[in-house]
């Protein structure tokens, strides 16, 4: 007698979220199993491969990730553009030039910036600020401002900004990541109170990443947490895509930094350990490892 293993069903759904316009949109989420679970059912749409850039040109990357963008890294234009002609899905766009205690770049600085990537480049786009608090709501409401209606996803909003980067991001029709440090209740939490005033296809958890060695485990075991409220317990507050922006932990260990081999596999890990673990976005540095992480993803190793 032929045995058939026993498929497990779901009544949860994370929600499809789309994120760019027109030809340039991309759609995440919208999967009702647990990640790569192919045979209890069907991912509406492929997790996707973003590959990072820096507005600050590189500054302090090790030198094994710089080097495929070595000739472009003072033109985050041409930058973008050589991130999607080498495999990745979207560009993630990190304002770390925007930084107070750095280059100190102006919001105007930044959504200029922004709306030229917007305008040039064949994807959508993410955009993250420099992580102080203050400088990326102005940041984040200019950049927001200056590209009405481009459905960027933007962030971090966190405990100490959200109100006035989701005001920014709701009157201005993009979506937001919502961001908080490693904790599920907190991560509840926050999108309870985003979700008075934006609908949940417009809203990615970002519950932070760390790189192999650094308390990924953790990070795996709340992402992969996530998932299971979201799909398994049907938490309309969980079922928001994921995004693991894991490229710039990784490259700045010790281990990574070291030897360039070991920082790229050091990546990749990383990237396979948390793609199992339900991210729907991987933003990453090196394009070797997102053409590995894509041939993973449609199943081709």
């Amino acid at each position: 007698m032929e045995y058939k293993a026993p498929l497990e069903k779901y009544t949860g759904r994370i929600r499809e979220i789309t994120l760019g316009r027109g030809e340039k949109s991309l759609k995440i989420g919208g999967s009702s199993i647990l990640p790569l679970h192919h045979f209890e059912g069907n991912a509406a749409n492929r997790p996707v491969v973003a590959l990072e850039v820096d507005d600050n040109g590189a500054a302090g990357w090790a030198g094994s990730a710089v080097e495929p963008f070595k000739d472009v890294v003072n033109d985050p234009v041409k930058w973008g553009a050589r991130c999607l002609k080498l495999g990745a899905d979207l560009v993630c766009l990190h304002l770390e030039g925007t930084d107070p205690n750095g280059a100190n770049n102006t919001p105007a600085e930044a959504a200029a910036l922004v709306k030229r990537m917007t305008q040039e480049l064949d994807s959508p786009l993410i955009v993250y600020g420099c992580g102080d608090d203050k400088k990326d709501v102005e940041v984040l409401t200019a950049v927001a401002e200056a590209c009405q209606n481009s459905n960027l996803l933007l962030g971090p909003a966190v405990k100490e900004n959200y109100e006035a980067v989701l005001k920014a991001v709701a009157d201005n029709g993009h979506c937001i990541i919502a961001q908080t440090p490693i904790d599920i209740n907190l991560e509840k939490e926050l999108s309870v109170k985003l979700l008075k005033q934006l609908p949940p296809e417009r809203i990615v958890i970002d519950p932070l990443s760390s790189a192999l060695g650094y308390g990924m485990e953790y990070s795996f075991t709340i992402m992969e947490r996530t998932r299971q409220v979201g799909v398994v317990y049907g938490d309309a507050a969980m079922q928001m895509p994921v995004i693991a922006d894991l490229g710039r932990e990784c490259w700045k260990t010790n281990q990574a930094r070291s030897y360039g081999e070991q920082g790229m596999l050091w990546e990749s890990i990383t990237a396979l350990s948390l793609l199992l673990a339900g991210a729907d976005i991987l933003v990453l540095r090196h394009p070797d490892n997102c053409r590995l992480l894509k041939e993973a993803i449609e199943g081709k190793i």
